[in-house]
């Protein structure tokens, strides 16, 4: 399973990279706002430059023809972008439009499996269920991912699920059970993602014992 990155904060991309845990980037508006950014495009094309993995940029606009010119203009800012459009029907328009002009597009938003369905059919290359927003209100977000992957698997879908809105390394856990191609993932959780007590506790052992060692020498 590959994972991705949420976020558009530089240091925490570095970090990932450097951890060998980045296969790709996704941002969305609110991300980019956190950072108290203004040029959208200029931290895009840095964090393009970080990795030569998939790098989802999300249009603003909600109308058709404005909708597929910011779609082209964040395509254009480097090889690797990926245009991330909502599930709306004309996002799904948009997504068959770029898809035809080799335009790879995130559909995202995507909270049950007929959406996805839809997505695929409208050529997406990914797809983004939200589970963490599903769970928040109580509904089954990764079932949802499960489902997702039989109707794929059924009808031999082209794309890429990318598991959204993940909260905890259970998400992540559950997530590559299930088969899905992705997890994007928060630089929070995925600090969380070696830890496990026995392990710590094991290490302070070992070094305990060590050091007991050294000192009979």
């Amino acid at each position: 399973m590959k994972f991705f990155i949420d976020t558009a904060n530089l240091d925490e991309i570095k970090k990932a990279a450097d951890y060998g845990f980045l296969d790709g980037v996704t941002t969305n508006p609110t991300l980019i706002a956190k950072e108290g950014l203004s040029d959208q495009d200029a931290r895009i094309k840095a964090i393009c430059d970080i990795t030569h993995g998939p790098v989802s940029a999300e249009v603003v606009a909600t109308e058709p023809e404005a909708m597929l010119a910011e779609a082209k203009h964040l395509a254009s800012l480097a090889a690797n972008v990926v245009v991330k459009l909502p599930l709306t029907m004309d996002g799904l328009k948009v997504t068959r439009i770029l898809s035809k002009e080799g335009i790879r597009v995130n559909v995202t938003l995507i909270f049950s499996a007929i959406q996805a369905l839809l997505a695929a059919k409208a050529g997406a290359a990914f797809v983004s269920p939200f589970v963490g927003r599903l769970d928040d209100i109580g509904s089954d977000g990764m079932g949802l991912v499960e489902d997702i992957q039989t109707i794929y698997n059924n009808y031999a879908f082209d794309p890429e699920i990318i598991v959204a809105s993940v909260r905890s390394p259970q998400h992540v856990l559950r997530a590559a059970l299930i088969g899905a191609d992705i997890s994007t993932i928060p630089f929070s959780v995925i600090s969380q993602l070696a830890a496990h007590p026995l392990t710590q506790k094991g290490l302070e052992a070992f070094l305990a014992d060590h050091a007991k060692v050294k000192e009979k020498k």
